[in-house]
């Protein structure tokens, strides 16, 4: 029987408090103890899925050569280019999803969550395609080298056949997050994590197939990410439960998925380009600039995805916050994912920089040079990344109150914008006129500085937002 025409009371009642057993409360209490017990489980989540990534770039470090980490690490901000339009039209069915459950309108509930995993199938196929066929061409535009663009273009193509279940998997987790679980995801990718690691050692040290076994491991686990995903949302015990038998794209739930989701979209894929024609800079200084951008940008992405955790923490808290209309709750939830994020930002880049060296050598043994390109992005990008979370945090408080137009304007002009303009002024004057090394310090300074003023404009734009939001009668006390 279809749950959309489940008639039976007490059932009902029944599975909806199932379903909440795995959830945290977003509405009422404190804050930033319930933003933590969120976040954690979504920190430790991303962080297996970077070590399994790490895995991949290590794993070719040490089993085949510093070409072939190049060649994985330049597909990063292509692979990102290709699938962020799609990751930010999840984030905001996420935000649409959790404003439904705050509200408690649990007659819109299956419709929704049908067409959010929809999209997700029918977006993995789309970007499948459309990466296999034209890897090798991304590449030469990104001007890739002779040396590693071979090695590029199999692993591009290989990794992009486990698009559809990538998509699968992200599309049914926004799902999931967004009731306030986010230990199932944890546990679904740890499984599909170890399978990519083991696969990796077998496929790269002991059969010797270079990137293209790391890239086969890597859509083997998506695979199996996949299908736990699916059978979780099968077997739901709560109104979000999907029947295969009643996938379809329902209209009024797309448009409000995409008129939020899409600029959160355009400017993640906005946001992505910037960063692949920054890679195309660096791929002009040279194989070791590349190797040593690869493995940094791969140790800095630890630190991001702490950040970004309570990003996606402070983006779904808000989100069910202002669907229930409890608006005196908003800055709490800002102050405390901001606080998170300064905290976890400082201290991972500071203690990364540190031991800069050490880490780079795991993926970089033999190229000293790459470490010195590596150590120099450890100093002007991961120590100062904390402004990088706090401008995204920005970005999902007003994602979380359904203002997704400003924070992707702002973000474009702000940071993509004038991170473009310094690649093709500071940077080229540089290029020509300093050493490979102090060139590429000059292109990282562009990080810090678009960072910082976009988040200032961010949060003046939150503080003038807040104001105009009538505050409804408070019967408790919030605290942070």
């Amino acid at each position: 029987m279809s749950r959309k025409h489940d008639n039976t009371s007490s059932q009902t009642k029944l599975k909806s408090r199932l379903g909440r057993s795995h959830n945290v409360d977003m509405i009422n209490g404190g804050v930033l103890v319930p933003l933590i017990c969120y976040s954690l489980p979504i920190v430790v989540t991303q962080v297996l899925q970077l070590l399994f990534n790490a895995a991949d770039i290590v794993v070719v470090g040490q089993f085949v050569d510093d070409t072939a980490v190049a060649a994985v690490g330049s597909c990063a901000p292509l692979i990102n280019l290709m699938i962020n339009l799609f990751i930010g039209i999840s984030l905001g069915a996420t935000v649409v999803l959790a404003a439904v459950l705050g509200a408690n309108q649990k007659e819109k509930i299956h419709d929704l969550t049908h067409t959010i995993f929809s999209l997700g199938i029918i977006f993995g196929i789309f970007t499948g395609i459309l990466g296999c066929l034209f890897a090798r061409t991304f590449l030469e535009w990104m001007g890739t080298t002779s040396d590693s663009i071979g090695q590029a273009t199999l692993y591009l193509r290989i990794y992009m056949l486990g698009s559809p279940f990538f998509m699968i998997y992200t599309f049914g987790r926004a799902i999931i997050v967004a009731q306030g679980d986010t230990k199932r995801p944890l546990y679904y990718l740890t499984l599909s994590g170890v399978l990519n690691v083991i696969l990796n050692l077998i496929l790269v040290a002991g059969v010797g197939l270079g990137v293209a076994g790391v890239a086969i491991a890597t859509v083997t686990s998506q695979i199996l990410s996949a299908i736990l995903m699916t059978r979780a949302l099968f077997h739901l015990d709560s109104e979000c439960r999907i029947f295969p038998f009643e996938l379809k794209i329902h209209k009024k739930p797309l448009v409000k998925i995409l008129k939020l989701g899409l600029p959160v979209g355009f400017q993640n894929t906005l946001f992505s380009f910037s960063n692949v024609i920054i890679q195309s800079s660096v791929n002009s200084l040279g194989t070791a600039c590349m190797a040593g951008n690869s493995a940094c940008m791969n140790i800095d992405s630890f630190i991001y995805a702490g950040m970004n955790s309570f990003t996606q923490g402070c983006m779904t808290f808000a989100g069910q916050n202002y669907g229930a209309k409890r608006y005196d709750r908003l800055n709490a939830i800002y102050r405390s994912a901001l606080l998170s994020i300064t905290f976890i930002g400082l201290s991972l880049g500071s203690l990364s920089y540190l031991f800069g060296t050490p880490l780079l050598r795991l993926y970089l043994p033999d190229s000293p040079e790459g470490v010195t390109f590596g150590l120099a992005r450890m100093l002007l990008v991961v120590v100062p990344d904390f402004l990088c979370g706090l401008m995204d945090c920005g970005s999902g408080m007003l994602r979380g109150i359904k203002r997704s137009v400003f924070p992707m304007v702002a973000t474009v002009v702000g940071s993509c914008g004038l991170r473009l303009l310094w690649v093709f002024t500071a940077f080229n004057h540089y290029k020509n006129n300093a050493a490979p090394v102090s060139a590429y310090k000059i292109l990282l300074l562009s990080y810090p500085i678009s960072w910082a003023i976009t988040f200032v404009v961010l949060f003046g734009y939150y503080c003038h937002v807040k104001k105009g939001l009538k505050i409804e009668p408070k019967t408790e006390t919030v605290s942070a």
